[in-house]
């Protein structure tokens, strides 16, 4: 028998269709050994699950009307420009070649790559803050964004922007 799995995204062993770990499931979004059906975890599960944990307690809601009610999706830059003029002395010191580029491309942890996108994007914290059991520690936990930490704001001609996409901006600028 083959170990090989049919479709795309699969890790472990014996998976068809997209998105499944573990082994031997079929479908998609699985997690777990012996599921069919989608957006299993567990042994031997068919169809799809009608609750869903969200932190860490049961919604009577199934991850399709999760999805198509919630809107949770979120570009985390894992990567971000710094400009040679933001760079610090440590920087300078340890990145090689960023006089020639004018900068470097550093990589960002998770969570400081977190912190980053929800001080960029103020206008989404409800997206996260409004989800059914939301937990100020649990996503904290999970992404290093304390919610109840001011954010620093400036006003600029009646628009409010935060001191993250001001820096931003202006690094933008620079370049």
């Amino acid at each position: 028998m083959s170990d090989t799995n049919a479709g795309n995204r699969n890790s472990g062993y014996w998976n068809s269709g997209d998105w499944n770990s573990g082994y031997r499931n079929s479908g998609y979004r699985n997690s777990g050994d012996w599921n069919s059906g989608d957006w299993n975890s567990g042994f031997f599960n068919t169809g799809s699950p009608d609750k869903v944990r969200i932190f860490n307690s049961w919604v009577d809601i199934s991850h399709e009307e999760f999805l198509k009610k919630y809107n949770i999706t979120a570009d985390i830059p894992l990567n971000r420009w710094v400009n040679q003029s933001s760079m610090t002395e440590q920087e300078k010191s340890e990145v090689t070649g960023w006089e020639t580029m004018g900068g470097y491309l550093k990589t960002l942890d998770f969570k400081e790559a977190c912190r980053i996108w929800w001080g960029e994007n103020p206008g989404r914290h409800d997206d996260f803050t409004s989800l059914p059991n939301f937990s100020a520690e649990i996503f904290e936990e999970i992404t290093g964004i304390n919610v109840n930490q001011p954010t620093d704001t400036i006003e600029i001609e009646g628009k409010t922007y935060t001191l993250a996409q001001v820096k931003a901006a202006l690094s933008k600028e620079t370049k």
